[in-house]
C-alpha cells in the first residue's frame, strides 16, 4: 500500500511549523493588502447600517477627541459667521451639530452608551496630551451629556496649539488594549490641519505630522477605526491626501469628512445630515471586516501607549492648576532677549497670511508673525512662544527666548 513511512512523517512533521507559518504570513500578507485602500461604496445611509448588521457589527463603543487649538478663533470667518466655531449660544455650533448628528446615527451599535470624551490643543495640553472631560476619567452617558459637558467645558478653555492628532489616537489605542480588544470608533473633529512643516514644498513632515501618521499606523494594529470630521473654513488639502504620506498599515483605519463641504450645499438639513452621517460611517463595515480576517478583534496581543489624560479646564479648578503661570518659565522675564530688526516685518499686529510668506507666519497659532526664536533655533510668536514649555517644532525643552523687535 502506498503508505507513509515512518521518515517521511518525520520530515513533514518537522516541516509543517515552518509551512504552516508561511501559508499563515501569506494570507495574511493577501488580508493587508485586500484593505490597504478602502473604498466608499454606499450611496446612502441605510445601505450603510445594513452592511454594519450584515457584517456583524451588533455594538461598538465610541470615543470623541475634540479640537480646542487656537485657530478655531478665526477659522470660522466664512463657514460660521465669523464667530469662533467653540461659540456657545442659542444655536449649535458646528461641534455640536457634528456630534448630534453622529449621535443620532451611531446608539444603535454602541452597546453601553458610554463615550469616552476628551479635548486636545488647548493651553493644557498643546500638542502632548489630552484632557478628560471629567477630572474622574469617567465616560459621558451617551451624546447628550456629551454636549451639555462641552458647553460646560468651552467658557473655561484657553484656545493654543500646536495641533497633533497623535495623543488622542494613542488615547484611544489605550482604551481599545484595556478594554480587551473590543471594536471601538474614534471621532476626533478638528478645525484645522495638522501643523504642517515649515519646509512642507520640500515634501517633508513637521514634528507634528509625523508623530501623526506614526500614530495611525500604529493605531491599524487594534480594533479601531478613525473618523477626523473637519469644521470651519480649512484648508483641507492636505488631509484629503493624508493617506498618501502614511505608509503600509495592517487595515486602512483613517477617514477623513469635510464637515463644512457636506452642509453648506443648498439641500434640506435633513439631506444633508444624511450625507454627513453617510460620509463619516462609510469605510466602517470594511474596517470591522478587516479586524476581523487581520485576527485583532478581541486580541490583546497589541501594546499600546501609555497614557493618561489630564484633568479638564473646568472653571477654577483650570484656573488653579491651568492658569497662564503653569506654561510659563519662573525666570521667563530673564530669559528673554531682545533683538531690533526692521520694523517692516514686526509681528506685534497680525497680518493676512495671502501678504506673507508662510514661512514667517507662526506655526502655533497661524495668525501672528513670528517675532521670538528659542535657544534650538526655532521661532514662533511673541503670544505663543512665552507660554511654550518645549518647542513646538523638534520637542526640545525651551532654556532662552529672544525676542526679535
Amino acid at each position: 500500500m502506498g503508505g507513509a513511512s515512518s521518515r517521511d512523517v518525520y520530515k513533514c512533521t518537522r516541516r509543517s511549523p515552518s509551512f504552516r507559518s508561511r501559508v499563515c504570513d501569506s494570507r495574511m500578507a493577501l488580508v493587508r493588502s485586500r484593505y490597504s485602500r478602502i473604498t466608499d461604496k454606499y450611496k446612502n445611509l441605510k445601505e450603510v447600517t445594513e452592511a454594519l448588521q450584515q457584517v456583524g457589527l451588533e455594538s461598538s463603543n465610541l470615543i470623541v477627541g475634540i479640537d480646542f487649538s487656537k485657530s478655531n478663533k478665526w477659522t470660522g470667518k466664512y463657514s460660521f459667521n465669523g464667530c469662533c466655531l467653540h461659540d456657545i449660544g442659542a444655536t449649535w455650533n458646528p461641534y455640536e451639530q457634528a456630534i448630534s448628528i453622529i449621535g443620532q446615527t451611531l446608539p444603535p451599535f454602541d452597546e453601553d452608551n458610554l463615550i469616552p470624551c476628551f479635548g486636545f490643543g488647548d493651553a493644557s495640553t498643546h500638542d502632548h496630551d489630552v484632557f478628560s472631560f471629567y477630572p474622574d476619567e469617567r465616560p459621558c452617558n451617551g451624546f447628550p451629556e456629551a454636549l451639555s459637558r462641552y458647553r460646560e467645558i468651552v467658557p473655561h478653555v484657553q484656545f493654543s496649539g500646536p495641533t497633533s492628532f497623535a495623543p488622542m489616537i494613542e488615547m484611544a489605542m489605550n482604551i481599545v488594549a484595556q478594554s480587551g480588544g473590543q471594536y471601538h470608533i474614534l471621532l476626533i473633529i478638528a478645525d484645522g490641519q495638522v501643523t504642517g512643516s515649515e519646509n512642507s514644498e520640500s515634501g517633508q513632515l513637521s514634528y507634528q505630522e509625523q508623530k501623526t501618521v506614526e500614530a495611525i499606523v500604529e493605531a491599524s494594529k487594534f480594533p479601531l477605526s478613525i473618523i477626523l470630521v473637519g469644521v470651519g473654513d480649512g484648508p483641507w488639502d492636505m488631509m484629503k491626501k493624508f493617506d498618501d504620506y502614511i505608509p503600509e498599515r495592517s487595515f486602512d483605519n483613517f477617514q477623513f469628512v469635510n464637515f463644512m463641504e457636506i452642509m453648506s450645499k443648498d439641500e434640506p438639513q435633513s439631506k444633508k445630515e444624511s450625507d454627513f452621517a453617510l460620509a463619516a460611517l462609510m469605510e466602517i463595515p470594511s474596517q470591522y471586516t478587516a479586524t476581523l480576517s487581520l485576527g485583532i478583534l478581541g486580541s490583546s496581543a497589541a501594546i499600546s501607549p501609555r497614557r493618561t489624560p489630564l484633568h479638564p479646564p473646568n472653571g477654577s479648578y483650570a484656573a488653579a492648576f491651568y492658569g497662564p503661570d503653569t506654561f510659563r518659565s519662573t525666570s521667563f522675564q530673564q530669559s528673554v532677549l531682545h533683538v531690533s530688526r526692521d520694523n517692516s516685518i514686526r509681528a506685534s499686529a497680525p497680518r493676512e497670511a495671502s501678504v506673507v510668506s508662510r514661512n514667517r507666519i507662526c506655526s502655533v497659532c497661524s495668525m501672528n508673525l513670528k517675532d521670538m526664536v528659542f535657544d534650538c533655533g526655532h521661532q514662533t510668536c511673541y503670544n505663543c512662544g512665552s507660554n511654550l514649555q518645549a518647542c513646538p517644532i523638534c520637542s526640545r525643552n525651551v532654556a532662552k527666548r529672544i525676542r526679535l523687535i
